[in-house]
């Protein structure tokens, strides 16, 4: 008897602490995330190595709070993923930078403080609309842009994929915060970041681009760093330039123009062909101009792979990034293609990566508009329509 009470005492020793290692996994909750704290302090990843070898992030719910707060302050993480990362590291290096905080590149306590005085919670409730689901959405969108010229509209594959652009979150995060949710039904309710960004008052008179870092800059009138949104950034055979231009017009829904003159890799036609506006179009919801003929800021159809592999000349940011960035700025502001990364922000935070595939699709842009109405008075579509694009 005495033995068996043993056993059982031991069996009830064990068994909370079975119940409390299970406890204590990360949870995708709203409460959990709006609650957290200070997460473990995680290194920033080395300069000049490739991660290929490293493990996987883990999801932490301080991670995914501190992503929202900085998305919110114009501090994009790239897409939200509550996972440490790269993109993460540059958005936090940018943040501390404006902020006159100690620039480590890290979620150190001094930066969590500054990123928590902004006390609105960091995810939210959204009840799915009848007009959220009626569409129209493309269900397949091939690969092939001589294929994406027959179709009509290059729009949101389904209302899950429009759900994870519109709170600049990844699916995977969406569909992790929401089980069970098919994001199909009109009076779901999901939760979702909260990343409404103030707008309209932030006047950006200077662009950097930092083709070392894989970053963009807006600095504001006074010269103060206003925001910062990872990029992919020209490649080894075909550099984005270097120098000093300017912001000659915003076009919003741009149509893809192909000239076979360029001839992209894996477009086999010798044909001109244009591709119709949409969030999937291979430059994505918004085209800003520069004065170098053919280059350009413009939006992408794959938001996760922004910051983690080149473009073919063109700057490339989520498409919610271009969006903010274009109702800052206005034609004649200055943009600067910087080669090396400023010294005061050269740390670890900042990571050279092999190039990885890139899809065919987001190769290329010249910034014809596909609705006239959207057109900014200072953009002239006509003359800019068949220009060369990179």
């Amino acid at each position: 008897m005495r033995r068996v009470a043993w056993v059982l005492l031991l069996g009830a020793v064990a068994c909370p602490l079975g119940a409390q290692a299970k406890s204590s996994a990360p949870k995708f909750d709203l409460e959990a995330v709006n609650a957290a704290g200070l997460p473990p302090e995680a290194a920033p990843p080395k300069a000049g190595k490739a991660n290929a070898k490293a493990p996987p992030a883990k999801f932490q719910p301080g991670y995914l709070k501190a992503q929202v707060l900085l998305d919110r302050q114009h501090f994009s993480p790239g897409s939200i993923d509550g996972k440490d990362g790269e993109n993460f590291h540059k958005a936090l290096t940018a943040f501390q930078q404006s902020r006159q905080l100690p620039v480590t590149g890290k979620l150190d306590q001094a930066t969590w403080v500054a990123l928590n005085q902004d006390a609105k919670p960091a995810l939210t409730r959204y009840e799915i609309k009848k007009s959220d689901i009626k569409g129209p959405f493309t269900k397949t969108i091939p690969a092939q842009l001589e294929k994406q010229a027959k179709l009509d509209r290059l729009g949101y594959k389904n209302p899950k994929e429009m759900f994870s652009e519109r709170f600049h979150l990844e699916e995977a995060l969406l569909a992790q915060l929401n089980p069970g949710k098919s994001f199909k039904k009109a009076g779901d309710e999901i939760v979702v970041p909260d990343v409404a960004r103030e707008g309209g008052k932030i006047k950006v008179s200077r662009v950097e681009i930092d083709k070392q870092a894989r970053l963009l800059r807006a600095f504001g009138e006074d010269g103060a760093l206003v925001a910062a949104y990872p990029a992919s950034i020209g490649s080894d055979d075909k550099p984005a330039p270097s120098g000093s231009f300017k912001i000659t017009g915003v076009a919003r829904n741009p149509v893809y123009h192909y000239n076979p003159k360029y001839a992209f890799k894996g477009v086999k036609t010798n044909e001109p062909f244009t591709v119709a506006a949409g969030p999937n179009n291979p430059v994505g919801a918004v085209w800003i101009d520069l004065s170098e003929p053919s280059y350009g800021i413009h939006g992408t159809a794959e938001p996760s792979r922004i910051g983690r592999t080149y473009s073919h000349g063109c700057v490339r940011l989520t498409n919610w990034d271009v969006s903010d960035l274009a109702g800052m700025v206005k034609k004649g502001v200055e943009t600067v293609f910087e080669d090396t990364s400023p010294p005061q922000i050269e740390t670890g935070a900042i990571a050279q990566k092999s190039p990885e595939p890139q899809a065919a699709p987001a190769q290329a842009a010249p910034p014809a508009v596909a609705d006239a109405k959207a057109i900014p008075s200072f953009v002239a579509a006509p003359p800019l329509s068949a220009t060369k694009a990179k």
